[in-house]
């Protein structure tokens, strides 16, 4: 076989493998439309960010579920059987002493209800213990203790109280979580919205490089035709070809942007890479208007951020009252009542009950400390003054961001009316100025222009679609309202909780 027949076969063979292969993934791609709508669905149900935010609110919840238990009944029942061989010394009552060999069984088995008292910070418990002691050895001997009632209480005296705070900031946290959760549902919607338009303006600018060149592919065309009976330049039409290969480059680059939006929009939705995705939007949007007071009232209601901010109050006043309870006298009290008797036999020893009482005082006055105490009380008083200030500034910015927000969302639409008949217009003009060049009553440079202006007027288009979308959802993450419809944004985090 001669080297021309040899590059000849090889290169019809990858040329089948060329086709073959795009042919197979052709085959093996799936194109799925979706609307903005769609997209924002998916988002809210399968992007990364709306999955933490609901593993984030499981977290919560179980906390705050937690914290409840807290003030409710606990019941337990324990066990603590041993076993004791060994050799000790004892004391006579001589005051010698002497080595004694021990083999002995011990076990016990409790039942204790327990109670916090959230209004004191105390808690109390009842409780009933049996226990059984075996003495082995020449002679086997075991005893029983009973004491099927004791009543305990315990209660810190020196003023702080940690159930009184946490009845304030727990509640308080899962209320964050649950606006949290709302919030970033929305936030996410809008994000959705800006990978959504990403993909719609490589679309577009695909099909306008598309449209571009093949109305330039015509045009230099017809130009050569006009060059050859010298109604033309050789500068126009070296300037016809010039447009017909950046067109072509231009292709080229909205199909690598097209890949590439497609790709992030696709990572976000958590789709197979083997999908191909076709995006579709409506050029109709909700007209209506969004009230500056009610929106900030709405907002102060239900965006988290002002509830972070009474939170981080409450704890700087919980710190405070801690420290200030460390600082001088101190108490706590322990008392414990109950009836109890031993025997050698079980019966006998519930029978007989003999009172037992147990009242023990703890007190602690610091004498010299070196200001260490009142230091500390003083830094936690600086750090609620601090937590203060800083509250009242991000109040302030919290105003101003919802104030900007709503004041671009309601000159936005103006922006998409405006960008819709520019577009409008500037094709209007195109179509005149191309058919004005073919017809000889142009330039180049004026249809360059209009070339230019047209693609300018449908990027900016879908820009301000994707603005005002964004924008949309960004108001109803921070007021947690939906304005178009006049009702609250209500998601039911609950059912989520398996």
């Amino acid at each position: 076989m001669k080297n021309g027949q040899i590059r000849l076969f090889k290169l019809t063979v990858f040329l089948w493998l060329d086709i073959s292969a795009a042919l197979l993934s052709q085959v093996r791609a799936e194109t799925v439309s979706l609307s903005m709508t769609d997209v924002i669905s998916m988002a809210q149900e399968s992007s990364p960010q709306a999955r933490q935010a609901r593993v984030s609110f499981e977290s919560a919840w179980f906390s705050y579920r937690s914290y409840r238990a807290e003030y409710l009944p606990s019941l337990s029942l324990s066990a603590n059987p041993s076993l004791n061989r060994s050799t000790s010394s004892v004391t006579l009552p001589d005051g010698t002493e002497k080595y004694v060999r021990t083999n002995s069984v011990h076990g016990d088995l409790s039942l204790s209800l327990s109670q916090n008292i959230w209004f004191t910070g105390g808690s109390i418990s009842l409780s009933g213990v049996i226990s059984r002691m075996d003495q082995f050895g020449d002679n086997h001997t075991h005893s029983y203790y009973s004491q099927p009632l004791q009543l305990s209480i315990s209660q810190d005296l020196s003023g702080y109280n940690r159930f009184k705070w946490e009845r304030k900031t727990e509640p308080l946290s899962y209320r964050i979580a649950r606006k949290e959760y709302a919030s970033t549902l929305e936030l996410v919607a809008s994000e959705a919205v800006s990978l959504f338009f990403s993909l719609v303006s490589a679309q577009t600018n695909l099909e306008i490089a598309r449209i571009n060149y093949a109305a330039a592919d015509t045009l230099y065309t017809y130009g050569k035709g006009r060059y050859g009976i010298g109604t033309i330049t050789e500068n126009e039409l070296l300037q016809l070809e010039l447009r017909l290969l950046n067109e072509e480059t231009g292709i080229i680059s909205s199909q690598t942007a097209l890949q590439d939006a497609a790709d992030a929009l696709r990572n976000y939705l958590n789709l197979p890479s083997d999908i191909d995705i076709q995006v579709s939007t409506e050029d109709s949007i909700p007209l209506f208007t969004v009230p500056l007071d009610r929106a900030m009232e709405l907002a102060m209601q239900n965006s988290p951020d002002m509830d972070y901010l009474e939170l981080n109050r409450l704890n700087s006043e919980s710190n405070l009252a801690y420290y200030k309870s460390q600082t001088g006298f101190r108490a706590s009290i322990y008392m414990r009542l109950g009836l109890a008797q031993t025997a050698d036999e079980l019966p006998e020893s519930l029978r007989n009950l003999n009172d037992e009482q147990s009242v023990s005082v703890s007190l602690s006055i610091p004498i010299l400390d070196w200001g260490r105490s009142r230091g500390r009380v003083r830094v936690a008083e600086n750090n609620l003054e601090m937590t203060r200030m800083r509250n009242e500034q991000s109040m302030v910015a919290f105003e101003k961001t919802v104030t900007r927000a709503v004041s671009q969302f309601n000159s936005q639409q103006r922006q998409v009316d405006i960008a819709r008949r520019t577009m409008r217009t500037a094709q209007h003009r195109y179509d005149v100025a191309r058919h004005m060049y073919m017809s000889g009553n142009s330039t180049m440079l004026d249809l360059n222009e209009a070339i230019a202006a047209k693609d300018s007027a449908y990027r900016l288009y879908t820009s301000a679609l994707s603005q005002y979308w964004q924008l949309y959802y960004t108001i109803r993450s921070m007021t947690g309202f939906d304005f178009d419809r006049n009702v609250s944004i209500e998601h039911d985090v609950e059912t989520m909780i398996k």
